[in-house]
């Protein structure tokens, strides 16, 4: 007998949405449990906002269906309004009220409360942003990442079934960004929230979520773990997307191995290859070891340091290019040959003539 957690809070069945001529969104599929944390990610202009926006009820959809805690709440045929959907909305710009100091910002969509209880999960959700201190500031008054704070804490102010947030920390520099991403993560983990972001940075999403799905022109091309989506990619676009990496040309043979300039993979050879067939394969940087000892010579032709190590671009004999990770001891001048040895443990790769 499945329990209620077995099913989703939230599916989304073969959503299509279309502005004038234009598809925006094309039969998109998902579904996420209570709890868990999604994130969309996607270049500019693939559709990720407007997921977001049919699901908090701001737009009707084209076709498809859209349910949460098993009720339907959108279809081409009705659309629940957004007030009845129990979904709060984090915004890009916050969206605070200026006028309204950070404890009322807070307790906006409490007003069915008694005050004594809105002021106690006012009180109890500032502690948990950790912003108590500043409940009569306002918000000019505030940072930009207190701001985000502000707007996270009122929209779970209400306990809502579902937590929408549309790029939260876009506004905010690298190093903000990623700490007050991870503390996000923690809020909502700890308070039981069920929430979706939508992100360009990959980083960001690998980072927060249980769940990510990678889009592109309006369609859904893969909705997995951050560690599947790197480590098995359903398709040479998802493959590019996720991670740093190169595509180096290869060529199985019959052993069941693919040979490659750099050095050869002896291992699980996906069954679609077939001996003699020329592949793509993915190296990351964590594939391509250093090795004085090595007789594979490469030429630097970047590099980049990260404090701990280096991210080399490498010239292989053929002119190929790959990349490599090397501890930050081993510090290269540009032009200088440097052993290297392949070190895969599984085998990421397309045939030469797929461009999926």
């Amino acid at each position: 007998m499945q329990s209620e957690s077995d099913f989703p809070l939230l599916q989304l069945q073969q959503l299509s949405q279309q502005y004038g001529r234009d598809l925006v969104l094309d039969q998109m599929s998902f579904s996420l449990h209570t709890g868990e944390i999604a994130c969309l990610l996607g270049s500019s202009g693939c559709g990720k906002t407007t997921v977001l926006r049919c699901i908090a009820g701001f737009e009707s959809i084209k076709s498809g269906e859209i349910r949460l805690n098993g009720q339907l709440i959108s279809s081409a045929a009705y659309q629940q309004a957004a007030h009845l959907r129990q979904i709060g909305m984090v915004f890009q710009d916050y969206a605070l009220f200026p006028h309204l100091n950070v404890s009322d910002n807070v307790a906006f969509g409490l007003s069915k409360l008694a005050r004594q209880a809105q002021q106690q999960r006012v009180n109890e959700l500032l502690e948990v942003v950790g912003l108590l201190a500043w409940a009569n500031h306002y918000p000019h008054e505030l940072s930009g990442g207190q701001q985000q704070r502000v707007a996270l804490a009122r929209a779970l102010a209400p306990k809502p079934s579902l937590l929408l947030l549309d790029e939260p920390f876009s506004n905010l520099d690298g190093d903000l960004r990623e700490r007050l991403s991870r503390d996000v993560r923690d809020i909502l983990k700890n308070q039981g929230t069920t929430a979706i972001m939508v992100t360009h940075d990959q980083h960001e999403a690998l980072a927060i979520a249980d769940k990510v799905g990678v889009m592109q022109g309006g369609r859904l091309l893969q909705w997995d773990s951050p560690y599947q989506l790197y480590h098995q990619p359903a398709n040479r676009y998802v493959a590019d997307f996720i991670g740093q990496g190169v595509f180096l040309a290869g060529y199985v043979v019959d052993c069941g191995c693919v040979e490659l300039e750099i050095g050869h993979f002896c291992g699980l050879v996906p069954s679609q290859f077939v001996p003699g067939e020329h592949v793509d394969v993915l190296l990351r940087p964590d594939d391509v070891q250093h090795d004085d000892n090595s007789a594979m010579l490469a030429t630097v032709v970047s590099k980049v340091f990260r404090g701990a190590e280096f991210y080399y671009t490498l010239a292989l004999p053929s002119g190929q290019h790959v990349l490599a990770q090397v501890p930050s001891h081993h510090d290269h001048a540009l032009g200088e040959a440097i052993g290297i040895r392949l070190e895969l443990d599984h085998l990421i790769a397309f045939s030469r003539t797929s461009d999926k």
